[in-house]
C-alpha cells in the first residue's frame, strides 16, 4: 500500500481537504475493508488518472497505461491468475533478462520477489491504475474459456460427467494449471487452509491466513468439476463418488520444500466442497518458547513432561494450536532411548523416529482399540489425538498409571474445567488425581506486524471493557514480574502503552504476520487433586489454581500483549469465544 502521508499530501495539497474530511475518508475506507485510493475512486473523491499521474511523479515510477497494450498470452500467464486477482499486478513485457511487471502498489516487495523467484528475471515494475489492471485481468478470464472450449469443456457440461470424461477434463491443460496456481499462491500466502466451494453462479476460493478466512478468487462453473475431479487423482479418491464425504492426502515440492496437502471433500447443494490443510512436511517442532510459553509456565510443562508416567493434556476449541503443541512436546521427548507411539486422527505430520498410526473406523481400529494395542508394543510414551470417550479416556488413564506418560487432547474452554469434564465422561476421580500431571489450556492470537508495529494507549470503551476482566494491581503485578519495565505515569490502563500494528506492505496492510499461542497451566498438585476426590467444581478449581499462582489465559495475553506481541483486541478476541 501506499505511504499514507502521499495521499494524505495529495487531499491536502491538490484536493485542499481538512484535516478532519481526511481521517473521515481514511476511516471509511478501513470501515469497508478497503485500500484506501480504491475507496477515495470508487467514491468519486477524486479521479484515477490524477490520483496515479501523482503518485507516479511523488514516487519516481513510470505509470503505464495497459489498455494501450497488446499483452502476448504466454506473457500474462508468467503472473499466476490468483495471484494477479489478488495483488492487482499483470506482467505486459518479457525480454531475455527482463519481466515487465504493472502494479497498483509497486512498492509491495513480497509479491515483486515472489515473481523474481519464480521466473529468474529482473522486474522492472510500473504503476498502473486499478481500471487499467482489471481490464488486464479480464484477458484471463477469456484466454481460459477459450482454453476450455478447445478442451471441449463447456458449461453445458459441468454436471453428471462419466467417470472417462472426468479423468479427462482433470488431465487437460488448463485445470492442472489452475490447479497448481491455487496451491502455489497458498502457500505464497502462508495459508494454513484452501476453500474451494462451488455456488451457483461461480466456485469460490478461499485462503485461510492467520486464522482468518480472506476471498481469493472466483472461477467460472465450467471447470469447477475438472478441479474436482484433478484434487481427487491427486489424493488417489474416487473420482465418480459424488454423494459421500471423502479424506485423502497428496505431496508437491515448491522451492525445494515438500508439502502436505490434507483433502477432505464433502457434498454440498451445488457440488462438492473442498477443503486442503497445507502441511509443511519435515517441518521441525517448534520450541516452546517459539510457541509462547512465558519462563513460568514453560518450567512446569518441562517438569510434567520429563515424569516418567502420568497425562499431560491439552486442551482448547478446534483450530487452538493443541496439535501444534504436543508435536512440540514429542519433538522434545524424541530420543533414541524411548519408544514413542502416536494414535491420530488424521496423522498431521510425518515425525522420524516415531510410530505414528491413524484410526479407521471402518475396520473398527479406533482410539480405544489403538490405546490397547499400543500398550502390547511396549511404549514409552504414548500420544493420542483426542479424548473423545469414555472408553478412551479410561484405558488412557490406565496407561498413565501403569508407567507410561500419555499426551492427548481434549475440548474445553479453560483449564479447570478439563477435570470436572473428565469426571462427566465416568472417570472416577481419584483415578484423574492420581494420573493427571497437567493440564495446559491454550489460544492462538495474531503476531504484531514487527515492522509497522507503534506503541498507543487504550481509549475509554477499551480501557472500560479491560477493567471488567483485570484488575489493574494484578496487571502490573504481572508486568513487573515479568520483566517489563513500566514508565512512572503508568499507574492506570488508561495510561499504559500497549501497541497495533496500522498494516504495511510487510504484513499485507494487516497490521499481522504469524500467530503465537496465549496459555493457562494447571499443575495437578495436592490441593487440586483433593479438589478433584471431593468432586470440586471448575470454580472451586480455578480459584484454588490462581490463589497459588496460575497464569489465566486472558493474564497471559497481557503480558503478551504489554510486551508488543500482540494487540490487546486479539487477546481479549480469542479469550471471549
Amino acid at each position: 500500500m501506499f505511504p499514507k502521508d502521499i495521499i494524505t499530501t495529495y487531499l491536502t495539497e491538490v484536493k485542499k481537504m481538512k484535516p478532519a474530511k481526511i481521517e473521515e475518508l481514511k476511516a471509511n475506507a478501513e470501515t469497508s475493508e478497503k485500500r484506501l485510493e480504491l475507496s477515495l475512486i470508487e467514491d468519486g473523491v477524486v479521479k484515477e488518472k490524477e490520483l496515479y499521474a501523482y503518485l507516479s511523479k511523488e514516487m519516481d515510477v513510470p505509470l503505464v497505461d495497459l489498455t494501450e497494450k497488446e499483452i502476448p498470452r504466454d506473457t500474462l500467464l508468467i503472473v499466476p491468475q490468483p495471484l494477479a486477482e489478488t495483488h492487482y499486478i499483470i506482467a505486459f513485457e518479457k525480454t531475455k533478462d527482463t519481466i515487465y511487471l504493472a502494479m497498483i502498489d509497486p512498492l509491495d516487495i513480497q509479491t515483486i520477489e515472489f515473481m523474481r523467484r519464480k521466473t529468474g528475471l529482473i522486474p522492472a515494475v510500473s504503476l498502473a491504475t486499478p481500471s487499467s489492471i482489471k481490464r488486464a485481468l479480464r484477458f484471463y478470464r477469456a484466454g481460459l474459456e477459450e482454453e476450455l472450449k478447445l478442451a471441449g469443456v463447456t458449461s453445458k457440461q459441468t454436471k453428471n460427467y462419466k467417470p472417462e470424461e472426468l479423468k479427462k477434463a482433470a488431465e487437460e491443460l488448463p485445470i492442472i494449471n489452475i490447479v497448481k496456481s491455487i496451491l502455489e499462491h497458498a502457500i505464497f500466502q502462508d495459508a494454513s487452509d484452501i476453500h474451494i466451494e462451488p455456488t451457483e453462479k461461480d466456485v469460490s476460493v478461499r485462503y485461510r491466513v492467520d486464522g482468518m478466512l480472506h476471498s481469493v478468487m472466483h472461477l467460472p462453473t465450467q471447470v469447477r468439476n475438472g478441479i474436482t475431479a484433478r484434487i481427487k487423482i491427486l489424493a488417489n479418491l474416487k473420482i465418480d463418488e459424488h454423494m459421500l464425504p471423502q479424506d485423502g492426502r497428496f505431496k508437491i515440492e515448491v522451492n525445494e520444500e515438500e508439502l502436505a496437502f490434507r483433502v477432505s471433500i464433502i457434498p454440498v447443494y451445488d457440488g462438492e466442497k473442498i477443503v486442503m490443510r497445507v502441511l509443511h512436511e519435515g517441518q521441525k517442532p517448534l520450541t516452546l518458547d517459539q510457541l509462547g510459553f512465558l519462563p513460568g509456565p514453560r518450567k512446569l510443562v518441562d517438569a510434567a513432561i520429563q515424569r516418567p508416567h502420568g497425562m499431560v493434556l491439552v486442551t482448547g476449541p478446534t483450530g487452538s494450536g493443541k496439535t501444534t503443541t504436543l508435536y512440540s512436546v514429542l519433538g522434545i521427548l524424541n530420543q533414541p532411548n524411548v519408544n514413542i507411539s502416536t494414535i491420530e486422527d488424521p496423522i498431521e505430520y510425518h515425525v522420524g523416529g516415531i510410530n505414528q498410526s491413524q484410526i479407521n473406523p471402518r475396520v473398527g481400529f479406533s482410539f480405544a482399540s489403538g490405546l490397547r494395542a499400543f500398550l502390547r508394543q511396549d511404549p514409552d510414551i504414548i500420544m493420542v489425538g483426542e479424548i473423545r470417550d469414555q472408553e478412551t479416556a479410561e484405558i488412557a488413564m490406565h496407561a498413565a498409571m501403569t508407567g507410561h506418560l500419555v499426551l492427548s487432547t481434549l475440548h474445553t474452554n479453560d483449564a479447570p474445567t478439563t477435570l470436572p469434564r473428565l469426571m462427566d465422561m465416568g472417570i472416577p476421580p481419584f483415578l484423574i488425581a492420581f494420573t493427571a500431571n497437567i493440564i495446559i489450556a491454550q489460544r492462538l492470537v495474531r503476531r504484531l506486524c514487527d515492522h509497522c508495529r507503534t506503541p498507543f494507549k487504550l481509549d475509554a470503551p477499551a480501557v472500560k471493557e479491560l477493567q471488567k476482566l483485570v484488575d489493574v494491581r494484578t496487571a502490573i503485578k504481572l508486568f513487573t514480574e515479568h520483566d517489563i519495565k513500566l514508565k512512572t505515569a503508568e499507574k492506570k490502563l488508561s495510561a499504559m502503552e500497549f501497541f497495533r500494528s496500522p498494516g504495511c506492505r510487510k504484513c499485507d496492510q494487516s497490521g499481522y504476520k504469524g500467530r503465537i499461542g496465549i496459555y493457562e497451566i494447571l499443575e495437578v498438585d495436592a490441593g487440586v487433586a483433593e479438589l478433584i476426590n471431593n468432586r470440586g467444581t471448575a470454580t472451586q478449581i480455578k480459584e484454588y489454581a490462581i490463589k497459588n499462582g496460575m497464569i489465566t489465559m486472558l493474564e497471559d495475553g497481557l503480558i503478551k500483549a504489554k510486551q508488543g506481541m500482540t494487540s490487546i483486541e486479539e487477546v481479549l478476541r480469542v479469550t471471549r469465544e
